[in-house]
């Protein structure tokens, strides 16, 4: 990869076109790849980048999420959402939230034309609904109980909601939540209560399941490192994977029926969780590295892109780079 040391970077995302996106905080780029070949494609520059004076919450780029085949939106660290257009490789809007701190990781709602994305760090964290045809924002929930934070939102086309996690209710670290959302009315359903998980991680799998990775925050914590699946509609745990948690961004491959955990936070050391989504059970850990705590899938090809930080000490990639997973 050109430019600058991977010394800080976020989420990655994977379009229907095989463009895979990351978010590259050391280059202040979103980065593209052609996700078939594995090859390095451009580079979209204008974000914050990270500075170590203000910290991650004016960090960016952050979340990103396609819409369409023609763009990624992108989150800032000076609590604005970027539209980068594919075709010209650069940033053609830049719509602000009204908050203080950066915009984090969001979701897109293809049926309302909608991003829901989440400003994690201001105090309390709220999320704003943005209309993907006026790039304005036309809605805003504040999440009074959420006190440390928001997390990985994902929308559920066969409910039509959107499923946040929530690290911490109430200042209480053993008692996290799923936030179920409703995108046409901006509002709060309910929590589904996770107990000593401290969630991250999130993602929409088969049979109305949800992947809730439990945090590195959690392990720091001293819980156990766990992952959970949810009933989406209850909230009731169908099954608690206990081989794989410390996790930071999951993802969900239709095509492979897979869940991909980015478990940089695991006690023995980073891996990349893999779990059968169809029956719920743990398949294997890969070996990642430094600071592995994003992943994307290609369902085209089946392959898992997991960006690893620089480590001089490190026998692979020391300046940082993109590890990719066959299937």
């Amino acid at each position: 990869m050109p430019g600058r040391t991977l010394a800080s970077f976020d989420i990655g995302f994977v379009n229907d076109r095989g463009i895979y996106a990351f978010s590259d905080r050391s280059n202040r780029s979103l980065d593209l790849f052609d996700a078939a070949s594995a090859t390095f494609i451009g580079r979209v520059p204008g974000f914050s980048g990270y500075d170590p004076a203000k910290g991650f919450s004016s960090a960016g780029p952050n979340g990103v999420v396609a819409v369409g085949s023609r763009e990624f939106w992108a989150g800032n660290g000076d609590s604005t959402l970027k539209v980068v257009d594919l075709r010209s490789k650069s940033i053609v809007a830049s719509i602000p939230t009204g908050g203080r701190k950066r915009v984090d990781e969001m979701t897109y709602d293809a049926r309302d034309h909608l991003v829901i994305a989440v400003n994690n760090a201001d105090k309390p964290p709220f999320v704003s609904f943005v209309s993907t045809r006026t790039r304005r924002v036309i809605g805003k929930l504040v999440l009074t109980r959420a006190t440390d934070g928001a997390e990985q939102p994902a929308w559920d086309p066969a409910t039509g909601l959107v499923y946040l996690s929530i690290p911490v209710l109430d200042e209480v670290k053993a008692d996290g939540a799923v936030a179920v959302i409703d995108p046409r009315t901006h509002r709060l359903e309910k929590f589904m209560p996770v107990h000593a998980c401290m969630p991250a991680g999130l993602a929409v799998g088969p049979h109305g399941h949800l992947l809730v990775g439990c945090s590195d925050d959690a392990v720091a914590a001293g819980f156990a490192p766990k992952s959970l699946i949810l009933n989406a509609r209850t909230g009731a745990i169908v099954a608690t994977i206990r081989q794989v948690g410390g996790s930071d961004e999951v993802w969900y491959d239709p095509k492979a029926h897979r869940y991909y955990l980015a478990a940089g936070g695991f006690p023995s050391g980073p891996v990349l969780g893999v779990v059968n989504a169809n029956t719920d059970r743990w398949i294997e850990n890969l070996p990642t590295g430094s600071h592995a705590h994003s992943v994307a899938a290609d369902p085209r090809t089946g392959r898992v892109f997991v960006p690893i930080q620089a480590d001089p000490k490190a026998g692979v990639c020391p300046a940082g780079c993109v590890a990719v997973f066959a299937p």
